[in-house]
């Protein structure tokens, strides 16, 4: 679907690098980081203090308009929150009334070493996003570069690093434009890599492609196309691809959300769940199936920061104390 251009951009920002972009351009990748042990992974989630499924964007969201409660959703994001919060330094950015799905903040950007790709949404429901993410990343410290409304770009969603950061997996076929591929690949200097999804309920690549920290991959083949599934496989040896079920697949399993050896996701079957703890992993399962109505789960919920410009306790947030209310 071609986005109509209806939220005015900010000038002040970079704009995504094309072709004909010079390298002096674009804007410094390099972001020293501070003396001392390295600072805990640091994701950007947002209270569903908003959340409902009032439109239809995606098939999860079908015969869900009304159906979702936000009291639940707000336990299920809690309990979520508390999981990460162990591990990592968590960010928040506040919900405007309006803009239902800013709880899935991976689709705010792609951030990495101080740098975010700031998202073009294919839909004018999330386009009202857009400013109040640029906001956020700018008061940050991050330097934010801003995708064409033409090029449509849906940030984590449809763009994971593999474990080793060298190669950039970029999904497109539903909400992503293929064109926006090479601008990523000058941005971060890295192999930008095009899978093509092909089954409308795996809408994003995080829905059905999760890149583990140990090297190896959790995926649903059947949401790529032959192609998709040949360069996936040239790269994965096949001891390290995981293959979800169907079942689990609908499940959101491979929208998961790995730091080191832990991984939180949704409810998973007993099988795919002793198969990553085989792997070595400690495996958290949280109910998230109230944002499965909206067609998210775990990862859609969190976007990856650069871990030094957010050194700080969770509980120096402003809105901690509100969170822990609710």
């Amino acid at each position: 679907m071609q986005a109509e251009a209806l939220v005015e951009r900010s000038n002040q920002s970079p704009k995504f690098p094309t072709s004909d972009s010079p390298a002096s351009n674009l804007p410094s990748l390099q972001r020293q980081a501070p003396d001392g042990p390295r600072p805990r992974p640091a994701l950007l989630m947002c209270a569903p203090k908003v959340y409902e499924v009032s439109y239809v964007i995606n098939p999860w969201m079908e015969g869900n308009l009304g159906h979702s409660s936000r009291q639940r959703a707000l336990r299920q994001w809690r309990n979520l929150y508390h999981a990460l919060s162990s591990m990592a330094q968590i960010c928040l950015v506040e919900p405007r009334a309006g803009l239902p799905d800013m709880v899935f903040t991976a689709n705010a950007g792609l951030a990495r070493d101080g740098l975010v790709a700031l998202s073009s949404f294919a839909y004018r429901e999330r386009q009202g996003e857009e400013p109040l993410f640029r906001r956020w990343f700018q008061e940050a410290g991050y330097t934010v570069i801003d995708t064409p409304r033409e090029t449509p770009f849906e940030g984590e969603g449809d763009a994971l690093f593999s474990a080793d950061g060298m190669r950039l997996w970029a999904g497109y076929g539903f909400r992503t434009a293929p064109s926006s591929h090479a601008a990523l690949e000058r941005i971060w200097s890295v192999e930008v890599v095009g899978l093509h999804l092909v089954d409308p309920r795996f809408y994003h690549l995080d829905t059905c492609f999760a890149p583990l920290e140990d090297g190896s991959l959790l995926y649903v083949p059947a949401a790529f196309d032959q192609a998709s599934l040949r360069k996936i496989e040239a790269f994965y040896p096949a001891e390290k691809r995981i293959a979800v079920s169907e079942r689990d697949g609908l499940a959101f399993a491979c929208n998961a959300v790995n730091l080191g050896r832990r991984i939180v996701l949704n409810r998973i079957s007993a099988e795919l769940e002793e198969e990553l703890r085989r792997r070595g992993f400690e495996v958290t399962q949280i109910e998230l199936d109230e944002f499965l109505k909206a067609g998210g789960a775990a990862k859609c919920l969190v976007l990856k920061l650069t871990p030094s410009l957010h050194c700080g306790s969770n509980a120096d947030d402003p809105m901690q104390a509100e969170l822990l209310e609710v």
